[in-house]
């Protein structure tokens, strides 16, 4: 073997055992993304808008491998949440404290083909409300009472927006005490 290929092989192998080291199992871990839509037309009504009043609803729509996603509005804001018990969750109770309204593309944060947690689109609005934000949150996918928004990330104050939620989802997902607040990731901006 070459001296060239030597040293690459060692350099390999001492990857490989780094790796290893920092997966605990000898195995590397893989994460990625998957994606899924949220389009109520598509979801089961769950309860209807109140005649008086300001709660617009709530629905269950379909989500990665069947996993419950809990969609409801209320006083012009939207409440999402996950799990076989969403409506239940944290994320069920916590919105932006503007007016605002969610994307329709969702992704899902997998760890080993299992997901751990999301990453959603929030359009706020500012001020007089002619003008709209974009707000990425990270939502922790624990069921059993530990499933809420982990991390917000201003995508207008952040050019790297959606790494810097990738990032906090793969950091952060998992091990968030819940009866924190969301943190803000990189630039706050208007959001707040």
């Amino acid at each position: 073997m070459s001296p060239f290929f030597r040293k690459v092989s060692r350099i390999l192998a001492v990857f490989a055992a780094v790796v290893a080291l920092t997966t605990g199992n000898g195995t590397a871990e893989t994460i990625d993304s998957t994606y899924t839509k949220i389009q109520l037309q598509n979801c089961v009504q769950l309860e209807t808008a109140a005649e008086e009043g300001t709660f617009g609803g709530s629905w269950e729509c379909p989500g990665f491998k069947d996993q419950p996603v809990y969609v409801a509005e209320g006083d012009l804001r939207m409440f999402v949440s996950f799990g076989p018990f969403a409506a239940d969750e944290p994320a069920a109770g916590q919105t932006l404290p503007n007016f605002n309204t969610v994307n329709d593309t969702l992704e899902w944060r997998l760890r080993d083909g299992r997901p751990f947690a999301t990453i959603l689109r929030w359009f706020p609005s500012y001020g007089d409300g002619s003008k709209t934000g974009s707000v990425l949150i990270v939502t922790q996918l624990k069921p059993g009472g530990e499933t809420c928004q982990i991390a917000r990330v201003d995508a207008q104050a952040n050019k790297n927006a959606n790494f810097l939620a990738r990032q906090a989802a793969d950091t952060m997902a998992g091990q968030f005490d819940c009866s924190r607040p969301p943190e803000t990731i990189g630039n706050a901006g208007n959001y707040q």
